[in-house]
């Protein structure tokens, strides 16, 4: 009996095959170089059998239209939503369907080990297309883990399950809807403004996506917040207090006005009774939320907030480290680890390294807390964490296993402790506060640097002391405006408003980049002249449902979900978003004229 498996990449086709055979197998050539076929013997369902592990190298096929709808000046753009869509075999990856129709034939089953998520589904239901075409009668198999390591890899072998078809449509699904709105209205786009603009460059494309545009929506908005920003004075009064040769400042409670003439005579009373008299004196334990289990979202805002790497850049790392075994899947909302989650195991491999160790030796010998729960669980992938110790990495692949590892050692640690010390002061009937910490246990601080709380003094008050403040002020100071969208922050935005996935987030990022709407300067994005017309174009139009604004995309992303849990047929949806961004369609190519204001406006014309 012949079984056939397939992965999603030949670095895990590899793995598997060593893990499933221990590494005594046999590899025979393919169509593909880089696909290449691994043979061994094993056992299938009770039975014997010989297994040919092979891959694919993500999707095999892609969706288009048919030949007749690709000239764009011979057919109305608005036929774009109502054109058939057809399945189109990847120039790179017919060598790769080629092995598979080979493989299958004969073939008792197929089973799959793409990555247990929508895409991974989505590309298994390809690969079992390709290998029926050649054997109607193969079984089909799925395997699933999310970390390749013997254990987990053994048990996916020994517990086959069933492809989930629901989710390969929810993918196809959206797939359909991309090609027709980004053709639709990259068409409009394109062919209204590429030569109307020379400034936009000869035989330049103008892409539309409906996650690109709201994420670039997102830059355009916080660009115009600190461009229209105008500083306002305020004033404060500043109190000073010493004690036993220790001064301390407070804080006034009604923080600042912005009435000058009201906080000068709130000043002139305390001037004229500058007595401060100390009315409460609260100590109370402190606790510093140790963080939760990391998900790919805060993965990609950590690593961007403390190492400044771009997120199309960490997931790439992510990914490499995933698919040598040092850390699990990283592509996960789940934020809580469920209760028979073996953490003991994972301690135990990272108490060797000598930069963390000591801590997790610590841990398994009796200071281990349960990792907090978070609100989301994907049902599909624990949190990311470390699955191997390693010292052989450099650079930003060290950066990102090393954050991953103190991440995952801090979870299991106990809340850091102390105590706090809150002071409030009273001068002529205006409250001053001011508060000390006493940092009593340092817990996961010890292991995660990446948080900082340090103890801060402050004098042994008394209630009912009576105090002449060594400075009383009345300062002048001004708002201080927003900044531009950081990456992280950028994320948060997308995230919050359900534009993109986990998975998918890092590329509407780059791609905004790569297509000339946005560029990052440092560590923040602002919108070319180019982009900041796009979307004040789409602006101007005024629609009830902005094409630059996420609510259209996280209403489809809503419906893509609907396909995967099996409330809503994949027909369903389709057709109402069909319908709902045809009408955006029809009223944004009746408005078009405002796009062309917009852009000669943002290019001084």
């Amino acid at each position: 009996m012949k079984v056939l498996c397939v992965a999603e990449k030949p670095s895990v086709a590899k793995a598997v095959a060593g893990i499933l055979s221990g590494n005594h197998y046999t590899v025979r050539p393919s169509p593909s170089k880089f696909n290449l076929n691994y043979v061994f013997p094993s056992t299938f369902e009770g039975t014997r059998c010989e297994v040919v592990m092979t891959s694919v190298t993500g999707h095999l096929f892609g969706l288009d239209f048919p030949p007749e709808y690709k000239r764009w000046a011979a057919i109305p753009i608005d036929q774009c939503f109502t054109a058939p869509v057809i399945q189109t075999l990847k120039e790179d990856e017919k060598k790769i369907k080629g092995n598979l129709s080979r493989q299958a034939e004969g073939a008792t089953a197929v089973v799959i080990w793409t990555d247990c998520d929508l895409e991974g589904e989505n590309i298994g239901s390809e690969v079992v297309r390709a290998c029926q075409e050649r054997n109607r009668r193969i079984q089909v198999k799925r395997a699933r883990f999310s970390v390749i390591q013997e254990r987990e890899i053994q048990a996916a072998w020994r517990n086959l399950g069933e492809l989930d078809m629901l989710q390969a449509a929810a993918v196809d699904a959206r797939c359909e809807l991309d090609l027709r709105i980004g053709a639709a209205f990259t068409r409009l786009q394109t062919l209204n403004l590429a030569q109307r603009f020379p400034q936009i460059g000869q035989g330049q494309i103008i892409s539309y996506g409906s996650c690109q545009f709201p994420t670039l929506g997102f830059i355009v908005e916080q660009f115009e917040r600190v461009k229209s920003f105008t500083p306002e004075l305020f004033w404060k009064i500043d109190l000073t207090l010493s004690k036993n040769a220790a001064t301390q400042k407070f804080t006034w409670r009604r923080e600042h006005l912005f009435d000058h003439q009201f906080a000068l005579s709130l000043y002139e009373m305390c001037v004229a009774n500058p007595e401060a008299r100390i009315v409460s004196v609260n100590s109370r334990p402190k606790e510093k939320w140790r963080p939760l289990p990391l998900t790919t979202v805060e993965l990609l805002k950590a690593c961007s907030t403390k190492f400044r790497i771009p997120s199309h850049e960490t997931m790439r790392i992510a990914e490499k480290l995933y698919t040598s075994g040092i850390i699990s899947y990283p592509r996960t909302e789940t934020d809580m680890f469920d209760e028979n989650f073996n953490l003991r195991e994972l301690l135990e491999i990272q108490a060797v390294d000598n930069r963390w160790g000591e801590h997790a030796q610590g841990l398994l010998n009796g200071k281990f807390t349960f990792p907090r729960r978070g609100q989301h669980n994907d049902k599909a992938h624990p949190p990311i964490h470390p699955t191997k110790a390693t010292n052989d990495l450099g650079g930003n692949d060290a950066r990102v296993f090393e954050y991953i590892t103190r991440r995952f050692l801090a979870c299991c640690s106990d809340n850091a402790k102390g105590q706090e010390t809150s002071v409030v002061a009273e001068v002529a009937g205006e409250s001053f506060s001011a508060s000390g910490l006493l940092v009593l246990e340092r817990n996961y601080l010890d292991v995660y640097p990446y948080d900082k709380w340090a103890t801060t003094t402050i004098p042994a008050f008394e209630v009912g002391e009576r105090i002449e403040p060594t400075s009383l002020l009345l300062n002048q100071g001004s708002t201080i405006g927003p900044k531009l969208l950081t990456e992280a922050e950028l994320i948060a935005k997308m995230e919050q408003a359900g534009i993109g996935t986990d998975a998918t987030i890092h590329d509407h990022i780059a791609k905004v980049q790569e297509r000339e709407y946005a560029n990052k300067e440092n560590e923040y994005f602002f919108p070319t002249t180019l982009g900041m017309g796009l979307v004040l174009g789409y602006k101007k139009m005024d629609m009830v449902l902005s094409l630059s604004k996420p609510h259209l995309r996280s209403h489809m992303e809503a419906g893509v979900k609907s396909i995967a849990n099996g409330t809503r047929s994949k027909a369903e949806m389709l057709e109402e978003n069909i319908r709902v961004y045809s009408e955006a369609f029809r009223v944004a190519s009746t408005k078009f004229h405002e796009m062309e204001a917009a852009l000669h406006e943002t290019f001084g014309l």
